[in-house]
């Protein structure tokens, strides 16, 4: 049951996931008196722009078999007269995905924007099986670009899996394209985080920095940075 209609100068998720009021004429005529405000809009963008989580590892067809316990012949608690095989394909595998904010669209609500970037950096709660199953989509490594360009110039899902090291990540087409000559993009919009940092070598570190990369060990330091850099205060 919904208290109150959309208003992105007062909720947080009106603001930044927008929304839509699907209403004909007749209504639109009763809510927009109901509502009173001058500035009320049945539709909003989303300011946040995201895609998918997409895994960076294929699925091998790794499978777990279990067995549902059969209750004793009589048993108050017997539910199925058979025991049943249970199949689960289970993945494991890394995630990445990109997401976007126009920094214009958030100066109305600059407090709103560093929350925001904070939830991102701790993000939690996104497996199935809520009841038991952990799983962390907080970013393990992270790449941010603060730019004028409208759009990043590179794949968006750039984490490729690492030949020559198992179960580390890389992202080639930045971190090459920056210490390329003359580099593909300016270092200085480029902020790196996360594993991505500490699996780095000096020497690569070094020539990012050199080039006006930020680096940083912890994500959720780096997405503070970005936010001070971004917004002020």
């Amino acid at each position: 049951i919904f208290k109150d209609y959309p208003n992105p100068d007062a909720y947080v998720d009106d603001f930044f996931f927008g929304y839509l009021i699907a209403a004909g004429s007749k209504e639109r005529e009763r809510i927009r008196k109901e509502v009173g405000r001058q500035d009320f809009t049945f539709k909003r963008d989303s300011i946040l722009r995201m895609n998918l989580a997409k895994a960076l590892e294929p699925y091998r067809h790794n499978a777990v078999f279990t067995q549902s316990p059969l209750a004793a012949e009589g048993s108050k608690y017997q539910n199925a007269t058979t025991s049943a095989l249970l199949h689960r394909e289970t993945a494991v595998t890394a995630f990445q995905y990109p997401f976007a904010l126009n920094l214009n669209d958030c100066k109305p609500k600059p407090e709103w924007t560093r929350a925001l970037l904070k939830a991102i950096g701790e993000l939690n709660g996104v497996s199935g099986n809520h009841a038991r199953s952990y799983y962390e989509m907080a970013p393990a490594s992270i790449v941010v670009r603060l730019t004028e360009c409208l759009v990043a110039g590179y794949e968006t899902y750039g984490f490729k899996p690492d030949k020559d090291r198992p179960g580390c990540y890389d992202f080639p087409e930045v971190i090459d394209g920056i210490l390329h000559d003359p580099p593909d993009y300016p270092g200085s919009e480029f902020y790196l985080a996360g594993r991505l940092v500490k699996e780095m070598s000096a020497e690569k570190i070094d020539q990012l920095r050199s080039r006006g990369v930020t680096l940083e060990r912890d994500p959720r330091r780096l997405l503070e940075i970005v936010a001070h850099k971004a917004l002020g205060g």
